[in-house]
């Protein structure tokens, strides 16, 4: 699809900055409340004065309890205090250095009557918050940015898409909550896949389907499809398809079980010549009574509920073999085939369907007779 082209271009000239938007923020944060309470929730890509994260949580402080909130921003952010910075509350630093931002308290600063960035600017300046510069460039990995990493409890961002298996590991490394955004195709990284089939990892509650806009920097390339420029803000946007919230704090959503109605029908789900398991096209198709292994598109992650499944494996190349996938079968000429890969045979040709999570269904409804 174009916008996985224009994504995957974006990531050769490392133009991956992308900046998500309000509302998508809101609408993933309400799920989590009551894992904030006296929490210090850390936003490490993230310049204070342009993230609508540092935004989201800084207005929602008080009401979610947190204990603090701190971000860090990136030397290099095409975007780093456009609007406000360091150098607003004390000249005497040099601009486009990158900084810390630590917030403690949050109230009415000015005294309008009600809360918003001016508030904090305020806050900043009078000491009752700080702002300092980093000695190093911001990186999240840098020594630095790794001292505030342990000190955090939950961390929510929106990294680098073209860094995400490293970023993710990071995360796991250091034993941290997180709840981040990502592109779809990251279920398959074998980095990945692992922690979601242990029940390590999770998509989130509010994106399941669709394209979303994300603010890019100014110098972003118009010419790709999906991108466009906000009437409103004159700011620089593109859609991307295949979106996701990754996350390891429980939600609801998550134990909601998929309303099975079809029945297993040998005609219909045929079996893999090399792994003991049928093939599934549509999740929500997925046979209500059927108790062996299934293969179903990897799509199915939107859906998936640990309390109805269990997530035995990623039936593709390496991961494949892992399980017990077989070899293809040579004499059957498929381009797309791998061994490791399951496949079925139709009309006498090997068919190789697109990336299957291997399933099985925890408490299958009984067989009509």
């Amino acid at each position: 699809m174009a916008e996985d082209r224009d994504l995957a271009s974006a990531k050769k000239q490392k133009k991956d900055e992308f900046y998500t938007q309000l509302s998508d923020i809101e609408k993933e944060m309400r799920y989590y409340k009551k894992h904030f309470r006296g929490k210090t929730v850390f936003l490490n890509c993230d310049d204070p004065f342009e993230s609508k994260f540092f935004e989201y949580f800084v207005k929602k402080f008080n009401s979610f309890g947190l204990k603090k909130l701190i971000a860090t921003c990136y030397a290099g952010s095409p975007i780093m205090g456009d609007q406000l910075s360091l150098f607003d509350i004390n000249p005497e630093t040099t601009p486009g250095t990158p900084y810390k931002a630590v917030v403690t308290k949050v109230y009415d600063k000015t005294g309008d009557g009600y809360i918003d960035m001016l508030d904090i600017k305020e806050l900043f300046k009078s000491g009752e918050n700080e702002l300092t510069e980093l000695e190093g460039n911001g990186d999240y990995r840098s020594t630095e940015c790794i001292e505030l990493l342990k000190e955090a409890d939950i961390v929510v961002t929106n990294p680098p898409f073209s860094k995400f298996r490293d970023y993710v590991a990071l995360l796991m490394e250091y034993g941290k909550d997180f709840i981040i955004i990502g592109n779809m195709n990251a279920v398959a990284y074998k980095e990945v896949f692992p922690l979601i089939k242990d029940n390590k990892v999770w998509l989130g509650a509010s994106i399941h389907s669709g394209d979303r806009a994300f603010y890019v920097p100014d110098d972003y390339p118009l010419e790709a499809a999906g991108c466009g420029i906000d009437e409103e803000t004159g700011r620089k946007f593109i859609r991307v398809k295949g979106v996701r919230w990754f996350t390891t704090l429980d939600h609801r959503q998550r134990h909601e079980g998929l309303d099975l109605y079809k029945r297993y029908d040998p005609e219909l789900y045929p079996r893999y010549d090399n792994f003991d398991a049928i093939n599934v096209d549509v999740t929500r198709e997925i046979p209500c009574d059927y108790d062996g292994l299934m293969g179903v598109p990897i799509t199915f992650i939107d859906k998936y509920s640990p309390d109805q499944f269990e997530i035995i494996g990623l039936a593709i190349t390496d991961l494949g073999k892992s399980i017990g996938v077989g070899d293809y079968d040579r004499k059957y000429k498929t381009p797309a085939s791998r061994d490791g890969t399951v496949y079925y045979v139709k009309d006498g040709k090997g068919v190789v369907p697109y990336a299957r999570v291997i399933i099985k269904n925890k408490h299958p409804e009984e067989p009509r007779k």
